[in-house]
């Protein structure tokens, strides 16, 4: 009898202490439930698909965004180039005799209209040469007059009919000397209408345009062969690229191009194939390509290096594209990033990418056009998330 109390105080101590331990895992359980609930909730959007960036770093991080876009989807080639100015549009003045400079009336950078006065030269050949008419044109008025009253003389009988006819013989011999004279005068680059023989002229804009360079100055001796001046229409350039053979047979005129310069990057300017060359470069096997470029905003300079991108034949079809910088390589992939409507969160999109089309990238999926991607700062999301992939859970993913 005593064993079986004892037997039973046993029992009924073991199930109280079963009940107590099981109570005390259901609470361990409940607080730790309780605990990783706001783990969850803080956890919650990153779900591996969206990026954090916490506000403070935010405003550290530059970011820019660009349109999803649709483009030419046709073969293109890509070729490097030159800009240069039209050649209906530049101009090189230079004296057309040795000449002194005397006074210069525009400087560099300033707009011109054809036939503005640039500059006013003296020239001691001119100068003879405006003598030599000035003399001829007195002989020939002398001779005319001569002419004509022997003309008269012979009409009353007074002179014999020969003389008349030498003497217009001599009238017609002194207006050549004056249409020679004037050849000679215009040969020189000036006009004969000057009523001396002064040495001064006026060197004149030929074109209208801006005067890119000037090296005329104050009491220069010029030369012909020199060019005191450089003028050029900047508001309409000319790219130079040389394609490939096999390819520029297939461009065409007028089709549009797509152009980049090293000195504005992230930036496209548009172009027309304005004419294809005729002859192939034997050491290069290559065929120039013009591109006509508008400048009216004047951002250009001749002599920039660019990179075109122009169509090849009539294709009609798109692609979808975004700049390049706005594709991330990662361990499975490419990606992209996309800002959503809270501040900081930046949604993590993989993407099929394709081929390079100039500054752009082709992408074959996970984007659509219209939609905004991050450019300038997805490297720096992508940094952020291999980090917070090696660093815990402290990071948004």
């Amino acid at each position: 009898m005593k064993s079986t109390l004892l037997l039973l105080t046993a029992l009924v101590v073991g199930l109280t202490a079963c009940k107590s331990s099981k109570a005390g895992h259901d609470d361990d359980h409940e607080d730790g439930h309780d605990e990783a609930t706001p783990s969850k909730t803080h956890d919650e959007p990153e779900d591996g698909h969206h990026v954090h960036v916490p506000q403070e770093m935010l405003r550290d991080l530059r970011v820019t965004t660009a349109r999803v876009e649709a483009r030419p989807g046709g073969e293109s080639v890509t070729a490097l180039g030159e800009l240069t100015f039209s050649e209906d549009a530049y101009a090189e003045v230079s004296t057309p005799v040795p000449a002194r400079v005397a006074a210069v009336v525009v400087t560099t950078g300033q707009a011109v209209k054809q036939g503005q006065r640039l500059a006013d030269l003296q020239s001691p050949e001119l100068g003879r040469a405006r003598a030599e008419l000035q003399a001829a044109q007195a002989r020939a008025t002398a001779a005319r007059q001569a002419a004509e009253r022997k003309r008269t003389l012979a009409d009353e009988r007074i002179v014999a009919r020969k003389d008349v006819q030498a003497a217009e013989a001599e009238a017609a011999a002194s207006e050549a000397e004056v249409a020679a004279a004037k050849a000679s005068l215009l040969s020189l680059g000036a006009s004969g209408a000057s009523s001396d023989g002064t040495p001064n002229f006026v060197l004149k804009a030929p074109i209208d345009g801006t005067v890119i360079e000037r090296s005329a100055r104050l009491g220069q001796m010029a030369d012909p062969s020199q060019p005191l001046f450089r003028i050029g229409d900047l508001s309409s350039l000319w790219l130079i690229v040389h394609a490939f053979e096999r390819d520029a047979v297939r461009l065409k005129h007028g089709t549009e191009a797509r152009v980049t310069f090293a000195a504005f990057p992230g930036q496209e300017f548009p172009a027309k194939v304005g004419h294809v060359g005729q002859r192939v470069d034997p050491s290069s096997r290559t065929i120039p390509v013009r591109l006509e470029l508008d400048n009216g905003k004047g951002l250009l300079r001749p002599g920039m290096s660019a990179t075109a991108s122009v169509p090849l034949g009539d294709s009609n079809a798109t692609l979808t594209a975004v700049p390049a910088a706005a594709l991330q390589r990662v361990e499975n992939g490419w990606v992209a990033f996309i800002p959503t409507e809270e501040p900081g969160v930046f949604e993590q999109r993989e993407v099929g990418r394709g081929r390079s089309v100039g500054s752009l990238v082709e992408v074959l999926s996970g984007l659509a056009v219209g939609e905004q991607v991050v450019v300038e700062g997805a490297f720096l999301l992508k940094a952020e998330v291999e980090k917070s992939k090696g660093g815990g859970d402290e990071h948004g993913h």
